[in-house]
Parts: structure tokens; C-alpha cells; sequence
């Protein structure tokens, strides 16, 4: 086991933080910085809120440091003294100075299976394409964008419900595990790099919302994908009749009635709303109404009996 290793580390979100915990709970490796997202308004009242790595490294005494762009990043003298530097969304792009700073250099923790999946928004995509698997890499960072040679890989099952929030928590426990292996070797000059196929690379987009309309004429696969993929954010969103619904959860029904258009209401009920596609029909079965609360179906028609009256009700 490669002890004595001296890292710095950087992340902002959740799954970083996750990574960090994991990481200095082994208490094998000296953590002497950790790089993180300036504070920032949040929320609705728009209050200044620190990042859950900045919360996590308070909590447990690490130095922080929260350089504002590249340029900012280059000057920290603490990354010429670090073994290496530990990577996991920290949502700044690190120039080529600055990955040449650490003694063995920088390492990311990216949630696909690369080449598959370069980019801001793996997880999402993962599930709108359909992907029966993903997984985590480990990487050598270089200048380009997720296209370092591949450390270590990790792969999970993306079941048939999965949202973006469970597959995002299924690949936080393999992130953090796994770098504790690559930690575990690195100093030991055990790791072995796999340069990435190139032919077989895909790219990930930054998801927005207007990514997140559901287009009636499309499948029904296909919108329950997006349903999936878009939650917990930014929330799949329609608008059926001149009503606007953001759509938390849905599922295919095995009706398919070709009379109907994409996008005609076919049954309101406790069970949900059913909607046409192109082939089968989706039942929406949580659901919100603007600036209200998420429901069920059942609590949603409880509150809303009459919204689309005269259809189907059984």
C-alpha cells in the first residue's frame, strides 16, 4: 500500500465531496490543499452558499483554496509540492501548466466508461442513449477534454428505472472506492495507462432546459429516457393543453391507439395521466404544476379532479 503520499484535491459537488471523505478516512495520504468553486448565490433567495467540498474540508480541517479562473489556479505554489492532484467535477479547466505542477501529475474520476461519454453530462446521456452499462474512469488528465490515457475502470448496470439521481449515487460508491485502489498503487509505479480508442469516442453536452421538453412524436422509449435522465434536474417539462407540467416519473403503457395524435390525453385518473407517442403511450404518474409542490397521480387528481374533464376517468 503506497503510503505517504502527499495529494491536493479538487471538486465542488456532492460526488466530489464523496470522493474527498472516502479518501482522507483511510488516513493513508496527506491531504495539503483542496481546490474548490468559489462561494455563490443559490436557491431562490439567492443566499451565498459554500460548495459540499468546502463543507466537507471545513468540517475535517483541510486548507482551502478557492482560486477564481486558471490563471488564479497557476499561481498556487502548493500544487509544485503535492505528489498529485485528485480531480472529481471541480468544474474549472486546468491549463497545461497546471497539470504539469504535481510530481505524478493529475488524475480525474469521470462517471462513464471512456471513450464513451466525454464531457460535462455523462450520466444524463448514459441514460438517453439507451446504455445497458456505464461505469467510472480514472485517468491521466491531458490538455483535452476527458481524453487522458485510462488508470483504472469500473463498470455498473444502468436498470431499466434508472433516474440521473440513483445512477449518479450507484457511481459516487464506485468513485470513491475506486480511487483508493489507483491511490493504493500509484506510489508503487503499479498503475498500468491505457490510451483511449479514439473511434470509439461520444460526447456528453452540458444539459440545459430546453433539452428537457418532451416532444410527443417520439417514442415512447425515448421520453421515458428523458423522464429519467432529467431527474432529479432539470425536470422534464411539458405543456398538454395549454397546462404546464414538469414530469418527475413516468412509465410506458402497453396501449397504443393509432387514432390518437403525439401528444392527446387519453385517460386522466388517480393512475396517472396517459398521454399518446408515436407508438405506445406514456403514463405520467408524478407530475407538478407551476410554483406548486411535486404529487403523486393519485394526490395530483385528488387536488386537480376536473383539470381535464370529460376524458376517461376509470
Amino acid at each position: 500500500m503506497a503510503k505517504g503520499i502527499n495529494l491536493a484535491f479538487a471538486g465542488t459537488p456532492v460526488l466530489a465531496a464523496r470522493i474527498l471523505d472516502n479518501i482522507q478516512r483511510t488516513g493513508h495520504y496527506t491531504i495539503s490543499a483542496v481546490f474548490t468553486q468559489p462561494d455563490r448565490p443559490s436557491g431562490r433567495g439567492k443566499k451565498i452558499t459554500m460548495s459540499p467540498v468546502k463543507v466537507l474540508a471545513e468540517d475535517i480541517g483541510l486548507p482551502i483554496y478557492q482560486p477564481l479562473n486558471k490563471t488564479e489556479l497557476e499561481k498556487e505554489k502548493i500544487l509544485n509540492s503535492v505528489d498529485v492532484l485528485i480531480v472529481a467535477a471541480y468544474g474549472l479547466i486546468l491549463s497545461k501548466e497546471v497539470l504539469s505542477l504535481p510530481r505524478l501529475g493529475c488524475i480525474n474520476v469521470h462517471m462513464s466508461l471512456l471513450p464513451r461519454w466525454r464531457g460535462a453530462a455523462p450520466i444524463q446521456h448514459a441514460i438517453l442513449a439507451g446504455d445497458n452499462e456505464t461505469g467510472i474512469t480514472i485517468m491521466q488528465m491531458d490538455e483535452g477534454l476527458d481524453t487522458g490515457n485510462i488508470l483504472f475502470q469500473k463498470k455498473c448496470s444502468v436498470d431499466t428505472n434508472e433516474t440521473a439521481e440513483s445512477l449518479h449515487e450507484k457511481l459516487c460508491l464506485l468513485g470513491s472506492d475506486s480511487i483508493i485502489d489507483v491511490l493504493d498503487t500509484l506510489g508503487n509505479d503499479q498503475l498500468v495507462s491505457t490510451p483511449q480508442d479514439e473511434n470509439l469516442a461520444t460526447y456528453a453536452k452540458k444539459i440545459n432546459k430546453a433539452d428537457a421538453f418532451i416532444n410527443w412524436s417520439k417514442t415512447a422509449d425515448e421520453i421515458h429516457r428523458l423522464v429519467r435522465a432529467m431527474n432529479p434536474a432539470p425536470v422534464a417539462h411539458t405543456e398538454i393543453d395549454g397546462i404546464q407540467l414538469r414530469v418527475w416519473a413516468a412509465e410506458i403503457s402497453s396501449s397504443f391507439d393509432e387514432q390518437h395524435e403525439p401528444g392527446t390525453v387519453i385517460s386522466y385518473s388517480p393512475k396517472g395521466l396517459e398521454v399518446a407517442t408515436r407508438d405506445k403511450n406514456i403514463n405520467i404518474t408524478k407530475l407538478q404544476l407551476p410554483g406548486k409542490k411535486v404529487l403523486s397521480s393519485s394526490d395530483f387528481y385528488n387536488g386537480n379532479p376536473t383539470i381535464w374533464s370529460g376524458l376517461d376517468q376509470s
